[in-house]
């Protein structure tokens, strides 16, 4: 029982900072745009992120596809982690390096999020494999 507030509290808080964020990709906020001119992704990459940041935030809030949300969620935050760390830096326009946080937040969520939901991702392997 234990396992389930806390797979339900980690849910929560990655969806929760990913849905945030959608409003600055999707609204062209200053930050956003220079983050993706500077990966030379603009706005192409700041929209296609933003709609993939979306899913997962709807497929973490439904407890079937909570695993996959979470993967997509490891892939989207690695993308924002090694961007920070290889080609923007820590630190974003003086936010203290707010922005990195949260990408470190999303991913140990959805890192522990995957692993309390193995079984359903076992399965749906195992229904590949037939």
């Amino acid at each position: 029982m234990k396992t389930h507030y806390l797979n339900l509290a980690l849910r929560l808080i990655a969806a929760a900072i990913l849905a945030q964020t959608l409003f600055f990709k999707f609204s062209g906020a200053e930050e956003s745009v220079l983050i993706f001119q500077t990966l030379g992704a603009e706005p192409w990459g700041r929209l296609g992120s933003g709609v993939a940041e979306l899913i997962c935030v709807v497929l973490l809030l439904i407890p079937g596809t909570a695993w996959l949300g979470a993967l997509g969620g490891l892939g989207v935050m690695s993308g924002a982690i090694l961007s920070h760390l290889f080609l923007l830096g820590v630190e974003i326009k003086g936010d203290g390096g707010l922005l990195f946080g949260l990408a470190v937040a999303v991913f140990a969520c959805c890192a522990a999020v995957l692993w309390l939901n193995r079984a359903d991702l076992l399965a749906f392997l195992a229904r590949l494999r037939k």
